[in-house]
């Protein structure tokens, strides 16, 4: 038998033999090498299958648009004024916050705001005046990311994600409770007091003092989860003011009707509304007033 000649040629990283075979040390190299390529090929097949499976674990945790999240946090965070971001968990999901500790040495307590349909914790209506300027009157303020859908969606589309608000809010509770706080007010505006609603009509937790209902109808038709005025009816042991615009929706107004219609009987003088003149649902030009008569009510009946 020849012996195969065997030279030293360079590839691009390396010293390799280059080896001269024989026609029947071809075909066995040649079939070594398509198993190695078969092992290869099946090697990569399952590291695809794992990320894929992975991927959809993590989309299956949240039905909520997290892509959008993401733009949203990266739009906002980069020109907070005031307070800091953090990031929270609900349910393995990840979730933006917006903390802001109170000016003084003396603080009342913690407002926890959520934020109405498909927008963000530091949204310029309501929320993100209330989250800069109740620190000045000696609260802390968490603003939360709460779940959302696409820009094409609309209030009938959110039931849903109603499964994932309880622990989201909670998760705000918790945080709070964590650096001592034990002294909790939650207000949600439009959607996020239905929000609200629907976590404090499954929850009792003993740190939240008060709820404020910030232009809030009857929740979303045709979904039990989201009936405001059936939640209203299971919470106890809170207080609750509902404020409203004078140039609200009629579907606020009338809802707020209800509300006053049943809170004697449930909720005694723990119920309270407010009229704030001349707002509308997203208190533009009133915001001031706005401020004012919460931060009034909340120094009356929550404040320690």
């Amino acid at each position: 038998m020849n012996t195969p000649k065997k030279q030293l040629t360079r590839d691009s990283n390396n010293w390799l033999p280059d080896v001269q075979l024989s026609s029947s040390e071809s075909v066995t190299a040649i079939n070594n090498g398509g198993m190695i390529m078969n092992s290869s090929l099946a090697l990569i097949k399952g590291l695809l299958v794992v990320l894929l499976m992975s991927a959809f674990s993590v989309n299956a945790a949240s039905k909520s648009d997290l892509a959008k999240e993401k733009r949203w946090e990266e739009q906002i965070v980069p020109s907070l004024m005031v307070g800091k971001a953090i990031k929270l968990k609900a349910d393995s999901v990840e979730f933006l916050g917006l903390y802001a500790e109170p000016s003084s040495d003396h603080s009342k307590g913690a407002v926890i705001l959520l934020h109405g349909i498909g927008v963000h914790p530091a949204w310029p209506d309501v929320i993100e005046p209330l989250r800069m300027q109740l620190p000045d009157l000696g609260w802390h303020t968490l603003s939360l990311q709460m779940p959302i859908l696409n820009n094409e969606a609309e209030e009938k589309d959110y039931p849903p994600l109603f499964s994932e608000v309880p622990a989201r809010i909670q998760a705000g509770v918790d945080f709070l409770k964590s650096i001592g706080v034990r002294n909790i007010v939650i207000s949600g505006h439009s959607t996020g007091a239905t929000m609200a609603f629907y976590y404090l009509a499954k929850k009792k937790d003993p740190s939240v003092k008060a709820f404020v209902i910030l232009s809030s109808g009857s929740g979303i038709a045709g979904d039990v989860r989201s009936d405001n005025l059936a939640n209203f009816k299971k919470m106890q042991g809170i207080n609750i003011v509902d404020v409203y615009g004078s140039d609200d929706h009629k579907k606020v107004i009338g809802a707020l009707r209800q509300r006053k219609m049943v809170a004697p009987k449930i909720h005694g003088s723990h119920y309270q509304y407010m009229k704030i003149d001349g707002a509308g649902h997203f208190y533009r030009d009133q915001q001031e007033e706005l401020l004012n008569q919460l931060s009034s009510y909340l120094d009356k009946s929550v404040a320690q």
